[in-house]
């Protein structure tokens, strides 16, 4: 399931505010500055803190490489 654009555009990481990265392949949102990955469910982002896990520095550097291409 694909995550529509301008869905993306409006949403932010709850803690930093921040714009969030579409992991397309883990159907998760990124948040680069907090390192928390949070899901999307049946096409629903839940953007709770309690639902944010940790996301390694290297898959950090990963998705901020090919956000920038």
């Amino acid at each position: 399931m694909n995550l529509h654009s301008s869905l993306l555009d409006i949403l932010a990481c709850p803690i930093t505010k921040d714009k969030l990265i579409y992991d397309h392949e883990n159907q998760e949102l990124i948040s680069i500055r907090a390192e928390l990955a949070f899901p999307i469910v049946d096409g629903i982002p839940m953007i709770l803190v309690s639902e944010g896990k940790k996301v390694s520095k290297e898959r950090l550097e990963k998705l901020q490489k090919n956000e920038s291409v």
